[in-house]
């Protein structure tokens, strides 16, 4: 559940991928979007308002669009996407109608075709590929069927340059997470829950595990649940020198299943079961191996005599030393291992912040490394030395690094929160701190794509009021050429007078300053009183309040005349390790206590309607709903819960206990947090979504949820999807935000 948004990856259950957003392709053609098929519920745009007596008037409320218009594509902003830098840096490649094109940064123009899908057999489009270090040789996959969040089966293909060859990686079954090897010998990759390596000059598969069994034991990939909290999905890595490879192996044998029910329309439903630890529960038990190529030997990795703990990820290190990380159950304890000695180590009271691939970066001396840390109460950015230790920090200030991009010789390039915790900019600094230098000139939030070796960055930028920019620079910040400007789409918004968000800040009883935004009706009087409806998502470190374009099913609403708020409370990110932190062991009570003081703040204000104030969130925001119209009855009479958690001791044991610990030793952080044991305080309308093909946020929280609403004689709404995952993907996607719309319409 970590930062999660509205839509998710597919679940291996579901038959269909999500679709993806418009991209152009080589830096010059749009592909066309194809809109969500429309799953039922036609919004009516006047006849299914429901207002109340204070409210705008219906007959003077004429909406410009309705959320069909969105699920169009009609505000989605074009954007550039498909680019993959090569080597050089001078040079990228996208995919063209099943081609791979090389084309020139400077100048945007194609250079050549490196692989041509009509010119191979079988002809393939390739769904994803990657070069080998010396870019000789791409391989590519098809056919791919998602798994879970990130993990899927595909048939992968090898296709060498030079020899013009395209054969198919192996005609064993399905593979998954092929990869070369840094020679480009060799590619490993792992079928049944076995690694397998195949020498690409004989053809030869050498089988490294044989022990491999779902269910049971797992190598070289993750299990589920540090797949989805750990946010990988390959658990093996090449030695630099390709002479060695080491995996992790999963023994889940100990952890407990969880069964789901498959519909699918048959006579008689199927039962998919799989491991899943939830909060107190037994863990998968994790080892480590290394195999050598030289001497064909496998050997075992230690790990320490502790077991109960997590190895969030192993890396090599430049000079071929393997970097195993280390963390305690309680995830407070981290430490970097290399040779069996801590070359690193965090100690956290509360906890350590998630681990992985950018927490450690080792740099190509192969002793210096920089550490992401919290340690001065912000995440910042350390230099270290595997002989010296700590050498000195490298950022600095009370604001937060929200992402590494490159170290280039001495410079380091990264986005932070400087300047505003709503927004984001692109900075870079030498080693030692010095020569900072901000490399983005607008105010708003930055997402950022560098070529190798920062000699190129293509720039997305948006703000409250400017749907996306892409731009591509120099290393340096100076601007080569917009790529995209968005400037139709910025004329239709002007054209139509839609709001942008309106930035604000209030304090609370307690003292704590709170960021959100507003989105007002167009013609908003202020001596009218408005319904109001609260957006929210709320988990540790996210952030939803932040000065960024885009449109969601709230902004029809607004189209009806109502307002839409949105307030980051305590426990969300950006401000500091305490802001943040403050909620440990109380997951859900500061949260709910924020949002209700944000309705009562709204409540207060001479034109909004304090009868008619709701409102909604989706996974963890959905926990949220449920708490403040349970909590905050006198308040709140209207909630929407997408998908929530209802009680965390229904989920994984990672993300849980960072936050929550152990529910042995905190039964009350759990329990007095839990909205099903507070179900006999609802006084408004409610309205539970779920799909019951979620593998990540089980359905089961929202049965219990229903089962505690039955027990106490409440009256509330209920739609399932069946089969669907934590998106309602493959088929409730496009129901389900029309039917938000319309429940909202109807009953706030």
């Amino acid at each position: 559940m970590w930062r999660k948004q509205p839509v998710w990856a597919v679940s291996m259950l579901t038959a269909v991928g999500l679709i993806t957003p418009t991209i152009v392709l080589g830096m010059g053609t749009i592909s066309a979007m194809e809109s969500n098929p429309h799953y039922g519920l036609k919004i009516d745009a006047r006849t299914e308002y429901c207002a109340g007596p204070s409210s705008p008037d219906p007959e003077t409320v004429t909406p410009r669009f309705d959320y069909a218009a969105i699920e169009r594509g009609e505000f989605w902003p074009r954007s550039v996407g498909g680019v993959r830098s090569m080597r050089d840096g001078e040079h990228y490649t996208a995919v063209v109608d099943g081609h791979i094109v090389r084309y020139r940064f400077a100048t945007g123009e194609a250079v050549d075709t490196l692989f041509s899908s009509r010119a191979v057999t079988p002809s393939i489009y390739p769904d994803g590929y990657e070069f080998s270090e010396d870019e000789r040789k791409i391989i590519m996959r098809s056919d791919v069927r998602p798994i879970y969040r990130r993990s899927f089966t595909a048939r992968y293909y090898i296709y060498d340059r030079e020899k013009r060859t395209f054969e198919p990686l192996s005609d064993g079954g399905p593979q998954e997470q092929a990869c070369f090897s840094p020679d480009g010998e060799r590619v490993a990759f792992v079928r049944d829950n076995n690694l397998f390596v195949k020498e690409l000059s004989t053809g030869q598969e050498r089988q490294l595990t044989t022990d491999g069994r779902f269910g049971e034991i797992i190598n070289g990939k993750p299990d589920w649940v540090y797949e989805e909290e750990f946010g990988f999905a390959r658990a093996f890595e090449w030695a630099p020198d390709s002479r060695q490879i080491a995996w992790m192996r999963f023994d889940e044998r100990g952890v407990r299943e969880y069964p789901m029910n498959r519909f699918d329309g048959g006579l008689y439903p199927t039962v998919y079961s799989f491991k899943y630890p939830k909060a107190g529960e037994r863990n998968s038990a994790v080892e480590v191996y290394t195999y050598d190529f030289d001497t064909e030997q496998t050997n075992q990795v230690d790990l320490g005599p502790e077991t109960d703990q997590y190895i969030p990820r192993i890396k090599w290190t430049p000079r071929g030393e393997l970097a195993v990380y280390r963390l305690n159950r309680l995830q407070n304890h981290f430490e970097v291992l290399v040779n069996g000695r801590a070359i690193y180590e965090e100690i956290d009271p509360r906890y350590v912040e998630r681990i992985d691939d950018a927490t450690v970066r080792f740099l190509p001396d192969g002793d210096r490394f920089i550490v992401r840390s919290e340690r001065d109460g912000y995440m910042h950015l350390y230099l270290y030395s595997q002989s010296k230790g700590l050498l000195g920090a490298i950022t600095s200030g009370e604001w937060e690094v929200t992402q590494l991009l490159d170290v280039v010789d001495d410079r380091v390039y990264y986005l932070s929160s400087e300047g505003s915790p709503l927004r984001r900019n692109l900075w870079s600094v030498r080693l030692d701190g010095k020569k900072k230098e901000r490399l983005t000139p607008l105010d708003g939030v930055y997402s950022i794509i560098p070529s190798e070796g920062f000699r190129y960055y293509m720039s997305y930028f948006s703000n409250a009021t400017t749907p996306t920019i892409v731009t591509l620079h120099r290393g340096d910040g100076r601007l080569i050429r917009t790529l995209e400007d968005n400037a139709a789409l910025r004329a239709r918004i002007d054209s139509m007078k839609l709001p942008s968000k309106e930035f604000f800040t209030f304090t609370t009883a307690e003292g704590f300053e709170l960021n959100g935004y507003l989105l007002r009706p167009e013609g908003f009087d202020s001596t009218r009183r408005y319904p109001v409806l609260m957006t929210q998502y709320s988990g540790p470190g996210s952030q939803s309040v932040a000065d960024s374009w885009g449109m969601g099913w709230e902004d029809v609403l607004v189209q009806h005349g109502y307002v839409v708020a949105c307030v980051d409370g305590r426990g969300t990110g950006l401000r500091g390790a305490d802001f943040k932190k403050c909620t440990y062991r109380e997951l859900g009570k500061y949260e709910t206590e924020d949002q209700i003081a944000a309705a009562r703040y709204l409540a207060s204000l001479p034109w909004v309607d304090a009868s008619r104030i709701g409102i909604y969130g989706w996974s963890y925001g959905g926990f949220m709903a449920l708490n403040c119209i349970l909590k905050g009855n006198d308040v709140f009479s209207f909630a929407i819960a997408v998908a929530p958690v209802t009680n965390w001791r229904y989920y994984d044991t990672i993300y849980t206990e960072l936050y929550n610990g152990l529910p042995q030793d905190n039964a009350s952080g759990y329990d007095d947090n839990s909205p099903v044991n507070f179900a006999d305080r609802l006084r408004g309308k409610l309205l539970i979504v779920h799909g019951t093909g979620d593998d990540n946020v089980h359905v089961q929280n929202s049965y219990e949820m229903i089962s505690a609403l039955v027990r106490a004689g409440k009256p509330f709404d209920m739609m399932v999807y069946p089969d669907c995952n934590h998106g309602m993907w493959p088929t409730g996607g496009s129901h389900v935000m029309h039917l938000l719309v319309d429940y909202t319409l109807k009953n706030l």
